[in-house]
């Protein structure tokens, strides 16, 4: 599949990020010579478009690859296979000198906001570090940058003298935002930024990221395996299952028209509050557990937790289309 827009000279101004074909296999070492006789692919075959300024959701459940995309995307876990295109350029062949440019646009914000800091390290050079890296600033600019980005992340310059373990959930992933924020990138992947954090405070950090967005022209890639912080945040949504995409379109159209059923399984486990509401959803539970990672099905992957699966699915892997209006869906038998 290879999503494209019909004026390649549009395309081509609002194209960010261009992923073709990516995959990424892990080997498993088995036998006494530890020969690789399996593979986990994490990763397999995926192709994405996200284009400049807005917000692409990856959305999938544990272990379905959505980190792993990133953290490939990035290069900090090499692709097995695939392409790369950042700002028009492939950067999947690039030498590790060459990524170290190509990092200053492209920053992560990782999930854990405590494990991703130093905590040897105050809070000043924790921001001011990817500063220092690449010669950005030093001296006094140094110092008022960092000064500058504590406060436009909503953490009071006081702060700077601080370790990480004197701070709250909440600000040690400010902290992170405003350290991804340092070298202005024109991509920041968020893998689950929010997932560690009290519900209040998951709301307080996705207002940021959208205010920060708005301010500094911002492209996101946001990967969360919870639809509620998706659904806020994302302009379009890719939904991932056992290292393939098998959903992807607009959120509206998404979350109007769900079309996989893989998709409508993840949106019908979102608890409701209201209880008069309760009876009206749609139940929709998905069957068994998730299939063996190294002996994947030959078919549809989604096959074995499918209610509606035909004989079809189990032997003939579906196409990845475009069913209209940019919707695109993996599945033989899409809910219309």
């Amino acid at each position: 599949m290879t999503v494209t827009t019909n004026d390649d000279t549009k395309k081509e101004h609002e194209t960010l990020l261009e992923i073709e074909g990516l995959k990424k296999y892990f080997p498993i070492s088995t036998g006494f010579f530890g020969k690789t006789k399996q593979y986990v692919k994490a990763v397999d075959g995926i192709d994405l478009i996200v284009k400049k300024g807005e917000t692409l959701g990856i959305v999938g459940e544990s272990g379905c690859g959505k980190s792993t995309t990133g953290n490939t995307i990035l290069r900090l876990l090499e692709p097995t296979e695939g392409k790369i295109i950042f700002d028009g350029s492939d950067i999947t062949k690039l030498s590790e000198r060459g990524m170290q440019k190509i990092r200053k646009d492209i920053q992560m914000v990782f999930q854990d906001p405590f494990s991703s800091l130093n905590p040897r390290m105050r809070v000043f050079d924790i921001i001011a570090e990817p500063l220092r890296t690449h010669k950005v600033a030093k001296g006094k600019e140094l110092e008022q940058t960092v000064y500058e980005l504590m406060e436009t992340v909503g953490l009071d310059r006081s702060f700077s003298g601080r370790y990480p373990h004197e701070f709250s959930g909440g600000q040690r992933q400010r902290i992170g935002i405003a350290r991804a924020l340092a070298l202005k990138p024109k991509l920041i992947i968020c893998d689950e930024p929010v997932s560690a954090l009290d519900v209040s405070i998951q709301a307080q950090i996705l207002n940021l990221l959208m205010d920060l967005q708005k301010r500094f022209n911002l492209t996101y890639i946001f990967i969360a395996h919870g639809i509620p912080a998706v659904k806020y945040i994302s302009d379009r949504i890719a939904v991932m299952y056992m290292g393939e995409v098998v959903e992807l379109s607009s959120k509206d159209e998404l979350f109007s028209h769900t079309l996989h059923p893989y998709t409508r399984g993840l949106i019908s486990s979102v608890p409701i509050p209201d209880p008069t509401l309760r009876e009206r959803k749609e139940q929709f539970i998905l069957e068994d557990d998730l299939p063996d990672q190294t002996d994947l099905p030959s078919g549809c992957r989604f096959y074995t937790r499918c209610p509606f699966r035909k004989e079809k699915c189990k032997v003939e892997k579906p196409e990845f289309r475009n069913v209209g209006d940019e919707h695109f869906v993996s599945c033989h038998y899409p809910i219309m």
